[in-house]
């Protein structure tokens, strides 16, 4: 598949892990460690950027160091119909991280984090409150053993166009 406006084709890849190793990295410095233009690298970091293909930058605060020390996983099952509506007022909830669409029994996937049980316990009879909720259940997460990565993606983007065959 060729690049397109949501692909990273293998120099954007390249490009992006280099910014993973050193996020402060100045255009400068990018274009002389690629080995491409200024402008190239600006045009395509620009490019990225505004097309969404890279997160903001408020992904990488750890909810613990603002006092949310405990994270769990809802699965939330909506009235028929609601899921917009259902979304958008568990997206007004600041502990409310993501808001992920299921296929199977729950309807929706909520990364939530609070400061302890009894927050939790309070967030929860929010998200119940919310019209359209029909029930929930949650699951809190002791430990993460993978955090959030794409380094091995942008590795083998960087480089092959295609993804290897098993």
């Amino acid at each position: 598949m060729p690049p397109g406006p949501d692909r990273l084709d293998a120099t954007d890849a390249r490009l992006v892990q280099a910014l993973t190793e050193d996020p402060r990295a100045t255009v400068i410095a990018l274009s002389q460690r690629l080995g491409l233009a200024r402008n190239t690298v600006q045009s395509r970091l620009a490019r990225l950027e505004s097309g969404g293909l890279l997160a903001p930058f408020e992904a990488r605060v750890r909810p613990e160091a603002l006092g949310y020390r405990l994270g769990a996983y809802m699965t939330v099952q909506v009235v028929q119909r609601s899921l917009e509506e259902v979304a958008s007022a568990l997206a007004a909830l600041p502990e409310v991280l993501e808001v992920t669409a299921l296929s199977g029994a729950a309807d929706l996937l909520v990364r939530v984090v609070a400061v302890d049980a009894d927050d939790l316990w309070r967030l929860t009879e929010q998200v119940l409150a919310v019209r359209g909720v029909e029930r929930t259940d949650t699951a809190l997460a002791l430990r993460r053993y993978v955090d959030h990565r794409v380094a091995p993606l942008l590795e083998r983007a960087a480089g092959a166009e295609t993804p290897a065959a098993g």
